[in-house]
């Protein structure tokens, strides 16, 4: 038997990806074994959304060369389509496998196996190669899992790439255009992991608002009644039933048995219409946390982001949905940095955020990119002045952060129990709630995969409420 480790770097996409692997090798009857021990197989899923994303996933892949130098060592995923050549020059790797190509590992192992010694002989070990042009395919790959390592909530994967081709991302040329998966077929694996025990699924995608984009091109659309929305991510044709491809998607879990929570990945602000939030809301098992990628709050940085939108359109569409649920959580992207960024259009980004007032802020110092148009842009701001930025970003965000989960206190909440952990010497079961705030009840009691109601008198720590029945 031969074993097999897997190293994941960059999204909840990948992520997912990456246990698929892991599962289509035990199926194969690998071993698969931490990535920190010795193996036959080390697979790297690598990420290229930045530079040091780029760098990292070299490291990876050398420290498994390192590690056991007679492994075959596999380079997978998005660094992969950025960078083959440089990769086919690179000693350290023996396999490289592009993205939509993933579902083929087993086979491309094997083949590399049994041709390894004629290699040998021709005078040095030939990497194994499975990339297509990204750019081209209309194919969703057709991943799957049975069950994951965290044991009470499931990620999904639904849609893979992107056809906005924002100024300072490589994650088009990288993931090729919007490809979505058969509605039927992620029905399919709910049920499977909803049986396997876990209540709680996410949907994720690299845009997950653009899901059913392709299938109307492709006339899975079969009549003009079929089109609810149209929520202007594109135009004509292509914008055809995106939304309501989406919510009839949602609509087939929230009728599965079993299930009791549904949470969504990031959204496209546009996305978000009286319609579409009306429909969400009426369906209860969806989680009233959304999560609406910014970047910034003024419209001349989102111009030059090429974001599709202005600050006060998506300050509406917070709005909507604020009117559709009681205290949604809203979470968001920033980027402080973007080049041409002057100092007045950080204060309005920074004004913006105030006034908006949201769960979570993830804060990014812009990083420069090769291959996109923002790293050729002028203006690129010093990274004193990014780091300046992001420090008081951050503050904000814990102001805020904190005020929102006090808002839960004296009210009542229900948690998903899925970790154990220690504070202060004393055993509690953390989770969380619809709105992904983190609450604690003491060990003693209760069991992973439990939910649990009641009310939050006080908070355990800055970031976790700790709820009394």
């Amino acid at each position: 038997m031969r074993k097999a480790a897997l190293h994941n770097l960059g999204c909840k996409v990948n992520a997912y990806e990456t246990e698929a692997m892991g599962q289509m090798l035990e199926a194969a009857g690998y071993e698969i074994v931490p990535f920190t021990e010795k193996a036959d197989v080390y697979i790297v899923n690598t990420c290229s959304v930045t530079n040091v994303a780029d760098k990292k996933s070299r490291q990876m892949l050398h420290r498994a060369r390192k590690r056991n130098p007679e492994a075959v060592v596999v380079a997978a995923g998005c660094y992969v389509q950025s960078a083959s050549e440089e990769l086919l020059r690179d000693g350290a790797v023996d396999v490289i496998i592009g993205n939509n190509r993933k579902k083929d590992l087993v086979p491309v192992l094997e083949e590399y196996f049994t041709t390894r010694e004629r290699s040998k002989e021709a005078g040095g070990t030939i990497p194994g190669v499975d990339i297509l042009d990204i750019s081209k395919t209309s194919e969703y790959e057709n991943l799957a899992i049975s069950h994951l390592s965290e044991h009470t909530r499931a990620f999904i994967k639904v849609q893979d790439g992107c056809n906005q081709f924002c100024s300072y991302c490589i994650i088009p040329y990288t993931r090729g255009r919007v490809r979505s998966r058969d509605p039927r077929e992620v029905e399919r694996e709910a049920r499977t992991l909803v049986a396997a025990g876990y209540q709680e699924i996410v949907l994720t995608g690299i845009h997950l608002s653009s899901y059913g984009i392709d299938f109307a091109k492709a006339g899975a659309i079969e009549s003009e009644e079929d089109v609810q929305f149209d929520y202007g991510i594109t135009t004509g044709e292509d914008a055809k039933s995106c939304s309501s491809d989406l919510l009839s998607l949602i609509r087939r879990l929230n009728e599965i048995e079993g299930l009791r929570r549904i949470r969504l990945g990031s959204l496209e602000p546009r996305i978000i219409t009286e319609e579409f939030a009306a429909a969400l809301a009426s369906m209860k098992k969806v989680c009233p946390h959304f999560h609406l990628s910014l970047q910034s709050g003024c419209d001349a940085t989102l111009q030059r982001m090429n974001r599709h939108y202005t600050a006060e359109d998506y300050a509406r569409r917070c709005e909507i949905l604020r009117a559709a649920f009681d205290n949604p959580a809203i979470t968001t992207d920033v980027i402080v940095g973007f080049p041409g960024e002057t100092e007045e259009e950080f204060l309005c980004t920074k004004e913006f955020l105030t006034r908006i007032h949201f769960y979570e802020m993830h804060v990014f110092k812009y990083s420069r990119r090769a291959g996109t148009r923002a790293d050729k842009m002028p203006g690129q701001v010093p990274e004193p002045v990014k780091s300046a930025r992001s420090d008081i970003l951050l503050k904000l965000e814990r102001e805020q952060s904190l005020d929102y989960r006090r808002s839960f206190l004296e009210k009542p909440i229900e948690v998903l129990l899925e970790e154990s952990v220690e504070i202060d010497g004393r055993a509690y079961l953390i989770g969380h709630n619809p709105q992904y705030v983190k609450a604690a009840v003491p060990a003693a009691g209760y069991s992973h995969n439990e939910i649990v109601s009641g009310r939050a008198k006080t908070m355990l720590t800055n970031e976790i409420l700790l709820l009394t029945e």
